[in-house]
Formats: C-alpha cells, structure tokens, sequence
C-alpha cells in the first residue's frame, strides 16, 4: 500500500518551486537587462541589506543600484547554487549560493578588460501576498571575490545580448 502525499507537502512543494523560480528569475532578469522582471522579485516595501558600505535600501532602490553597476559591464552571468528553502504557510526563508562573472568594458589605450568573480549567499525573507510570492527581505554575504586582469578582450558569443533581443527571450514571450 503506498502512502498518499498529504495536501500541506504538496502546498510546501509547490511554495518552494515558485520561490526558486523567482530567485532563477532574478538572476536572469539581471543578466538580460530586464528591469521590470526584477523589480517584480520583491514586494513594494521589500528591503535589501548587501552589507556596510556597500547597499542597504529597498529592493527596488537594490535594482537601479545593480543596474548602473551592471550597464558598466560588457557581461555577466549569475548562478545559482545549494537553493534551501523552508516554508510556514505564506512565509518562508531561504538561503542560496550565488555566483556572478563580470566582465569590465575595455580600459585604457590598450583595451585591457578585468574578469571578476564574486561568490556570495542569498538570505531571503519571503511572503505569498495574493497568491504571489516575493522577497521581503534580502541579506546578502559576499563569501569571496577576485578580480583578474584579462588582456585579451575577444568577445563574448554575439548571440549573447543583454536585452530583450537576446534569443531566449524570445521564446519565454
């Protein structure tokens, strides 16, 4: 005799799936300089805390940080790792590993680039709010970073863009 999965595993299954794809979603509305899709990561009054010095504000106030930071690129790329989530009812909390490669525009008469790799954890207070979840609350731990000087500036894969031009959004339309 099998043991039927009861309604409230199934509700928590549920809750975790959509929260993972708001945080893969954050990191590809990054990467593809969707700013709309990452103002939708958070409720209206979610914070951020990215540590002293570096950004504490609202989730939206985080994105229009991010993205001059960003616009100064001339790539990156965001990973996602080791997702743990818990939920209780219409809250939940959840830490995951994040990797981001940047890519600097070339510098300097040479053209020189510098690649940067930083490593850090998501920590995020969540809550369903008519039916949507979204981040209340982000702590972010940097955990490690280098930056590598790169003299060779060859080009990413053009089909690579960072915009609504780029080929997978077109079939997530």
């Amino acid at each position: 005799m099998t043991n039927p999965i009861s309604t409230d595993a199934l509700e928590a299954l549920a809750a975790k799936q959509s929260i993972t794809e708001v945080i893969y979603g954050y990191c590809r509305a990054l990467d593809r300089m969707d700013k709309e899709a990452a103002y939708a990561v958070w409720h209206p009054d979610g914070t951020a805390n990215y540590g002293e010095g570096i950004f504490k504000g609202t989730g939206r106030e985080l994105v229009d940080w991010v993205w001059t930071a960003h616009a100064a690129m001339s790539a990156h790329s965001h990973q996602i790792a080791n997702v743990l989530i818990q939920v209780d009812g219409d809250r939940a909390v959840s830490e995951v590993y994040v990797t981001v490669a940047l890519r600097t525009l070339p510098f300097g008469d040479g053209g020189d680039v510098a690649d940067i790799y930083i490593r850090g954890r998501y920590v995020d207070q969540w809550s369903r709010r008519d039916g949507r979840w979204a981040i209340n609350h982000r702590d972010y731990i940097s955990d490690h970073s280098v930056t590598v000087p790169n003299s060779d500036p060859a080009p990413h894969d053009p089909r690579s863009i960072r915009g609504p031009e780029d080929l997978s959004v077109a079939l997530f339309s």
